[in-house]
């Protein structure tokens, strides 16, 4: 196997991003041997300054916070781009319009997973902000797979969730079982399977208690980051 590539990692919340960062290392470990994984380089702003940027719909901020991140990654040696934050990925046309490295979009990885399983109609669940957005949608619709947003009461408590919970890695029974609620709705109104849209929703959220087939949107994209590293399959790790 020739020399792996060089993984960058743009972070924003700690949770989702040391799960992303988990899950590479893990994972490298099963394909290269014990304790082995890619080089990996991670920068991350505070959460907070892109939260300000959200909140008043200032996504050439998130832009900005998401190339600077970037630049200071190719600098230490990275070779390619992921960032396991779904709802920043807002940004990712104006980002990639200046980027100094290639991305992996992690709606694609999602997407193209979707396809390979036959799934047709996916359950939505992550921050209000990206489920309101188009970055799935957009996505999914490229490859004929349609798609339930949660309604808007469930979408506020759900990002009250993310946001006060489990950015903070605060995971609240009740909290697991409002999302098993609204899994078991989408299900009931035709999805077969569901987005975890939110890289901090696999931290409560598995296909052992959810009632439809999860594609973890944080695990997939660290997959993906792997496969394109190592140029190997990693399907079956």
């Amino acid at each position: 196997m020739s020399s792996p590539l060089h993984i960058g990692i743009v972070g924003c919340s700690a949770e989702g991003a040391s799960l992303c960062y988990r899950t590479i290392c893990a994972k490298g470990a099963q394909l290269l041997g014990p304790h082995a994984h890619p080089e990996i380089t991670m920068h991350t702003h505070s959460l907070a300054c892109y939260v300000e940027c959200i909140e008043r719909n200032d996504w050439e901020g998130v832009a900005d916070l998401m190339l600077d991140s970037a630049i200071k990654i190719k600098n230490a040696g990275a070779d390619f781009l992921i960032c396991p934050d779904n709802t920043i990925h807002q940004a990712m046309d104006l980002v990639v319009q200046r980027s100094p490295l290639p991305w992996l979009h992690i709606a694609e990885v999602v997407a193209d997973e979707a396809v390979e399983h036959g799934f047709r109609r996916l359950g939505l669940l992550g921050t209000r902000w990206l489920v309101e957005s188009e970055v799935y949608p957009q996505k999914l619709a490229a490859h004929g797979i349609g798609y339930l947003r949660p309604t808007d009461e469930e979408s506020r408590e759900i990002n009250r969730i993310i946001m006060d919970e489990l950015v903070y890695g605060v995971f609240r029974p009740e909290s697991v079982t409002y999302h098993e609620l609204v899994i078991r709705r989408m299900k009931d109104e035709g999805c077969d399977a569901v987005v975890l849209g939110c890289t901090e929703i696999p931290l409560i959220i598995g296909n052992k208690n959810s009632p439809l087939p999860v594609l973890d949107s944080t695990r997939l994209l660290a997959s993906a980051a792997l496969k394109r590293a190592l140029a190997v399959d990693v399907k079956a790790i």
